[in-house]
């Protein structure tokens, strides 16, 4: 253990050191544990028992980097949050930065280096590969391969370019299963080169999006959110409010919140934007389209044609190369709003091969020892490339991950990687930004970092990350002024001025339009996962009980088609059918959907993984079995045979469909109707008469309001709330009875409107009602007011008669019906490891008692505690609970009612501000803001 003195950071070491060693055995009991613990022999400084600690680094999505702000009790991380100062994160998460948590402290992490399956040591494996690699130096490396997968980090990116000069003869190849291929080969098509095209969406007016999502899942999720959202403030009036065309064949994040969208079918596109780019002067023929698509097109165009400046299109990866191209060249006609860099990933100077040529060399003999970093490519490669097999014939071959996967099953030797917050590295993000990656806990296992691994090949046995990134950084920075350099990056959390410069392309070239597409039979689609994303958090115990966005699925993925389609192939939600494309094949239930173009089969990558773990093991089906290297995204030809048998998927909510008086739960406005409205004429509206007593709040009137406009249906705000609040994980079979345990549900609403289907979200926590049913009802009184009008549930007085939960008009309140935290909890939930997550600010619920949304009452007990100690009130903003804070379209407000200038307040003067319900007089604290959408009069009602 390092002494504790000397340098700051390394005192912060060494002092979370002391707790990590017995972690599994020491911080989730109150009685002493079996084992031995050593308690303090001197108080570490700046580390106070019980009092939070936070501190800045970066965490990986797809290789790219995302700041966040940790905070830790005594040497635990327990909770994730956005960093605001650095450009992709601007203080927001998503949900798979909060549930990197749930990935640190995974129970079927590897813990210990395996030879063949067994339990080796580290010492053993340098015995077996350093002699290997002398061998391969004294042959400049001929039959080392190496493979990754992306890497943006200068260190690693500096440490393989060393490689590759010790050992000539190395190849390097990258595996990225929700890769970016197409767009970079689209934008060497237009420019010449490989070049990233990042949309300001804060600055357009118009956008239409070719089966694009940059509000979807991804690495830019929290940035695009964030700039749309700056686009759809109804009442200001100084701003203009945006417009979203989204055409895509199956519904995605961004097209649930386009003002138009229309279903397509992947072959549509070629025509679609060959028709455009004809329109806007483009010497390319002019097909025949539709009268309807037409009609269509000619009212966008129109549109962005009248907002030149202001005007943006984008394309998805899984268009051609070809047609990414005419984008770009049509966004230079538009003068769009984007920033053009050189690309992050892959390198643009000697990058890496891709996968294929490895799987050529193995077959062929060529790669006699192979080390993979990160990858696992034996379940996640294209079907066709026959990855696995090929890999059985490599000699040695070495697998350095978090886990024991299909990859590490099928390799000699296995080495257990540690998780980002465990050690040091550095990220970059998209527009490439650099952050360092700072540990926040000692490994808790028998761990070494890819640096290490890779000082290993450089000859240098005893190469510590920290070291490695020290010395990738002084070369960058002035040797005078390194150290105070180092440290303002890893207090920021960013390393200043690091972006890349912004690139001005050549004028585009206009490409050769690709052959038309096949449009007989079934196409089917593929899609990363709005919770497993490639597979990787597949064993994530809290994204799997994530209702995914518009289905609301959980435990699993299933086939999507529409409700026609399904009737024509006769089959019902439920069934398991049999998909069949280009000689593979696997089974999947169906799940109609309205979201779906006809003749579209979706389905999303991540699932039916064989060695994930506990949690991910035969969860789903295996999209990739279907995948082909030719064909990644899109596989036409698809045959669907329904099996006879059922599966039925889980859901943890059913779509609501706003017919009649159902609008009320979820209402929308027209931007004209919100901005000639007048705060006057809502005087009142959210009285009602009631016969339950006045509540007076003493000193505080805390409140929340949520814009539904902003909220583009991420789930970060729901997987913040678990986190935050020690909420247990039950498993699919509790959730399929319907005893789903989350504080905070997003419900999704689908309304027709103008032949189009428009879906709605609704975060609902309680609405701490000021007349609240829930209370009178209650025999122990362990739901009731505190003095500054919280509904408060006292758990060590609830008996679980659940007369609150059946007095709730909006069902938010949970029931413990099993011990989720004491005993019976789900598969491996119960691992010492796991409690250690736990919040110490919250208390961990006992089976038999209800629980629910709190307003994150423990922030505000810890703002009180402090303005009480500098004699001044709460300042507004100074409470942001964790729903709040991980929006990355800061849709939801929280402030004290009593001061007219916070936020809650501001908003219930809004014209289109309304109660969920309010009509029940139950005086909800929570409050909505309506959707407002702003569609194009030429395309409404039938114009």
């Amino acid at each position: 253990m390092p002494p504790l003195t000397g340098d700051p950071l390394f005192r912060r070491q060494a002092a979370l050191g002391l707790l990590a060693a017995a972690m599994s055995g020491t911080l989730v009991g109150c009685s002493e544990p079996e084992e031995e613990i050593l308690p303090y022999v001197e108080q570490p400084e700046n580390l106070v028992p019980g009092v939070p600690q936070r501190y800045a680094t970066v965490l990986p999505l797809n290789g790219y980097g995302r700041g966040v702000l940790c905070t830790a009790f005594e040497g635990r991380p327990v909770k994730i949050e956005g960093n605001p100062a650095h450009p992709a994160s601007l203080g927001a998460t998503d949900a798979f930065a909060e549930a990197e948590l749930m990935q640190l402290y995974d129970p079927d992490r590897s813990r210990s280096p395996r030879l063949a399956g067994r339990a080796a040591t580290w010492e053993g494996c340098l015995a077996a590969l350093l002699p290997r690699l002398e061998t391969l130096r004294v042959r400049g490396g001929n039959g080392l391969r190496l493979l990754t997968g992306p890497v943006t980090s200068p260190t690693l990116l500096r440490l393989i370019g060393a490689a590759r000069q010790r050992f000539p003869c190395l190849v390097w190849h990258a595996h990225v299963p929700v890769g970016e291929e197409n767009a970079r080969r689209g934008a060497a098509l237009a420019f010449g080169r490989p070049l990233d095209v990042l949309p300001r969406l804060d600055r357009a007016a118009v956008v239409l999006c070719l089966d694009a999502d940059p509000l979807g899942p991804g690495p830019d999720q929290i940035r695009n959110g964030r700039s749309f959202a700056m686009q759809r403030h109804a009442r200001a009036a100084d701003s203009r409010f945006g417009r979203l065309y989204v055409m895509e064949p199956a519904m995605s994040l961004t097209g649930a919140n386009a003002d138009h969208h229309r279903l397509v079918r992947p072959a549509e596109f070629r025509d679609t934007l060959a028709w455009m780019a004809a329109e806007f002067g483009a010497s390319v023929p002019r097909p025949t389209l539709p009268e309807a698509l037409e009609r269509f097109l000619l009212a966008v165009s129109a549109d962005l044609r009248a907002q030149r400046g202001a005007a943006l299109v984008l394309a998805g990866e899984a268009l051609a190369p070809e047609l990414h191209a005419l984008v770009h060249w049509l966004n230079v006609q538009l003068a769009a709003p984007v920033e053009v860099v050189a690309p992050v990933w892959p390198p643009p100077q000697d990058g890496p091969a891709p996968l294929a040529d490895l799987v050529a060399a193995m077959r062929n003999g060529q790669a006699d020892t192979l080390l993979i970093l990160g990858a696992n490519p034996a379940h996640d490669a294209p079907a066709d490339l026959g990855f696995a097999a090929a890999l059985r014939q490599v000699p040695f071959a070495l697998h350095h991950g978090t886990h024991v996967d299909e990859t590490a099953a099928l390799c000699t030797w296995h080495l257990p990687a540690p998780h980002p917050l465990e050690d040091w590295g550095d990220l970059r993000s998209r527009d490439g930004t650099a952050a360092i990656v700072q540990p926040l806990i000692r490994p808790l296992y028998a761990t070494r970092s890819a640096a290490a691994l890779l000082g290993v090949v450089l000859g240098q046995l005893d190469l510590a990350a920290y070291d490695a990134v020290r010395e990738t950084w002084r070369a960058d920075w002035a040797a005078a002024d390194f150290e105070s350099q180092w440290r303002r990056s890893l207090h920021d959390g960013v390393v200043a001025d690091s972006a890349a410069p912004w690139v001005t392309p050549p004028a585009p070239r206009l490409p050769a339009l690709p052959a038309a597409p096949a449009t007989a039979g079934l196409t089917l689609v593929l899609r990363p996962d709005a919770s497993a994303w490639d597979g990787s958090f597949a064993n994530n115990a809290w994204l799997q009980e994530c209702p995914r966005p518009l289905t609301r699925q959980v435990w699993g993925n299933a086939a999507l088609l529409s409700p026609a389609d399904a009737a024509r192939h006769g089959v019902r939600q439920g069934d398991l059918v049999r998909l069949e494309a280009g000689g593979f094949r696997l089974e999947a239930p169906v799940l109609p959907d309205p979201g779906i173009a006809p003749g579209v089969v979706a389905l999303t990558l991540g699932y039916g993984r064989a060695r994930a773990g506990a949690i991910g093991n035969g969860i789903g089906a295996n999209a990739y079995r279907l995948r082909r290297s030719d064909a990644p995204w899109a596989i036409g030809d698809l045959r669907l045979t329904p099996t006879g048998r059922r599966a039925p998927p889980v859901l943890a909510q059913e779509h609501q469909t706003l017919e009649g008086e159902a609008r009320e739960l979820l209402p929308s406005v027209s931007l004209d109707a919100v901005r000639h409205d007048t705060p006057a004429e809502k005087a009142n509206a959210l009285e009602p008469p009631s016969f339950y007593p006045d509540v007076k709040s003493d000193g505080y009137a805390w409140a929340m309001a949520i814009d539904t406009t902003l909220c583009i249906g991420c789930n970060a705000c729901v997987v913040a709330c678990q986190s935050e609040n020690n909420i247990p994980v039950i498993g699919p079979e509790e959730m399929d009875r319907g005893r789903d345990m989350h504080w905070l549900r997003l419900d999704t609403y689908l309304q027709e409107a103008g032949g189009e289907l428009r879906p709605g979200f609704q975060p609902v926590p309680c609405m701490h009602c000021e007349k609240a049913p829930c209370e009178p009802v209650c025999p122990v009184a362990a739901s009731v007011h505190d003095h500054e009008g919280l509904n408060v549930q006292v758990y060590n007085r609830c008996i679980g008669t659940r007369f609150c939960q059946a007095n709730c008009p909006y069902k938010v309140r949970r029931f413990n019906w099993y011990g989720y935290a004491d005993g019976q909890e789900y598969a491996n939930q119960g691992d010492a490891v796991v409690a250690a997550q736990h919040n110490p600010e919250v208390t961990v619920r006992a089976r038999g008692v209800m629980e629910k949304c709190t307003y994150c009452v423990q922030r505000i007990s810890a703002a009180r505690r402090t303005a009480e100690k500098e004699n001044r009130r709460i300042d507004e903003g100074e409470v942001v609970t964790a729903c709040q804070s991980a929006c990355p379209t800061k849709a939801i407000h929280f402030g004290d009612l009593n001061r007219a200038d916070s936020e809650p307040s501001r908003l219930r003067q809004e014209p289109h501000h309304y109660a969920l319900l309010g009509h029940l007089g139950t005086r909800p604290r929570t409050t909505y803001l309506k959707c407002v959408r702003n569609p194009n009069p030429a395309l409404e009602d039938g114009a």
